[in-house]
């Protein structure tokens, strides 16, 4: 008896173990802030009379689809990641998952993702997930971001596409309004991924992936961080311009873009050793409040 509870203990062990490599190489938290960001863009989106149950269905084949572009990525870059200290660990990289199973998986939830969006949403909104997907996992991850500095400016759209996949699902045509949210989060990339590749630079050096402060160097990135971050709070001003939000949204995002220049100008001038990775992790509070507030202020103050 307690031989065959200790191979239950060790099998339920093995099975968690194994989940959460899936859970890692989908980068769920990751993808948990995209569908968020979708479902903002469905919220916002005219009421066209869906039930909730088909829009929850959509955005889990928009998270499906983005989980299978990450895995992707974990198979396509596992030998870059074996080389740099914040990666190492990663399941591919590591050989607790071999790219086999791992792309075997990409494919199954990838093709489910599609599908769902076919039959729950639309062809429209299911075409344009596909296209984020090889966006992402194929033209970013194998050509950009080992070509050019600006990797992360340019293939930063893919990644900024789920409040318009959102906001089409709903609709199932593309409008002008959504792509301002778009806009927020095109411009919010750069300096999110810059703060990090300044506090990891050795990192990228190593795995020879030209991010800016590799190619640049530290003081320049610091200075095009301030100036997307200035950017950034211009363009969060425009959905409040277009009546798509109101008073709470732009007083919320004024001050989560205050102190994101802020965070951004103490990199520049007066950094101390946790500063880039402080603004990083901070850059990824301020999307994710944004976003909230921008739901908030539509629904629970009109």
């Amino acid at each position: 008896m307690t031989l065959l509870l200790s191979s239950q203990k060790s099998l339920y062990a093995q099975f968690v173990a194994l989940l959460q490599d899936y859970l890692a190489i989908s980068k769920f938290k990751v993808v948990a802030m995209l569908v968020l960001t979708a479902w903002v863009g469905l919220a916002l989106a005219p009421d066209v009379g869906r039930g909730i149950t088909v829009q929850l269905i959509s955005l889990l084949g928009i998270g499906l689809l983005s989980a299978s572009a990450a895995v992707v990525n974990h198979v396509v870059d596992s030998e870059i990641d074996s080389k740099m200290a914040r990666t190492r660990h990663r399941p591919v990289a590591k050989g607790r998952l071999s790219k086999q199973h791992a792309l075997s998986f990409a494919v199954v939830i990838g093709v489910s993702g599609f599908i769902m969006l076919l039959l729950w949403a639309n062809t429209l909104t299911a075409i344009l997930t596909l296209f984020a997907l090889v966006g992402y996992a194929f033209v970013y991850t194998s050509f950009l971001k080992r070509a050019t500095p600006q990797n992360i400016v340019i293939g930063g759209l893919a990644g900024a596409m789920p409040p318009l996949l959102g906001w089409v699902s709903e609709t199932g045509q593309m409008a002008a309004a959504p792509w301002l949210l778009v806009m927020i989060i095109f411009t919010w990339t750069p300096p999110h991924f810059w703060a990090l590749a300044i506090a990891r630079k050795s990192d990228y050096e190593r795995a020879k992936i030209p991010m800016l402060p590799v190619t640049h160097g530290i003081d320049f990135s610091k200075t095009c961080v301030i100036a997307y971050s200035v950017l950034l709070a211009l363009v969060c001003v425009l959905p409040y311009l277009i009546a798509m939000s109101g008073a709470i949204y732009l007083l919320a995002s004024s001050v989560l873009n205050g102190i994101f220049i802020y965070k951004a100008l103490k990199l520049k001038f007066a950094p101390e050793e946790d500063t880039a990775m402080d603004l990083f992790r901070f850059s990824i509070i301020h999307l994710m409040l944004l976003f909230v507030v921008l739901f908030i202020d539509k629904w629970l103050f009109i």
